[in-house]
């Protein structure tokens, strides 16, 4: 394989990563939502914002959650190192912005 053909199919892989961190995220979220929020009676309304920091998912009371919070931290860490040790250009990490 081509060292260019091997640099693209690395991106293609930091995307994937990228979208399954997110996919992550949502998930989480959304657990929260169902569980540790609802027992606390905070209810959100249409319109409403909700804003908070990634640190809270490591607090949370439901161990899944903290869980998958270790395993999206690990997975930024790696995307990190990644695109450290490759030398990509700005243009080509545009979709990580």
């Amino acid at each position: 394989m081509s060292k260019k053909k091997y640099k693209k199919e690395l991106l293609k892989s930091l995307r994937s990563l990228l979208k399954m961190e997110h996919k992550v995220l949502e998930q989480m979220t959304n657990l929260m939502l169902l569980g540790e929020l609802k027992n606390d009676d905070i209810e959100f309304k249409e319109g409403d914002t909700f804003t908070f920091k990634d640190s809270i998912f490591n607090y949370s009371a439901d161990s899944n959650i903290r869980k998958m919070a270790k395993l999206r931290i690990k997975m930024l860490r790696t995307m990190t190192k990644l695109v450290e040790k490759n030398n990509f250009k700005d243009k080509d990490l545009e979709f990580l912005a």
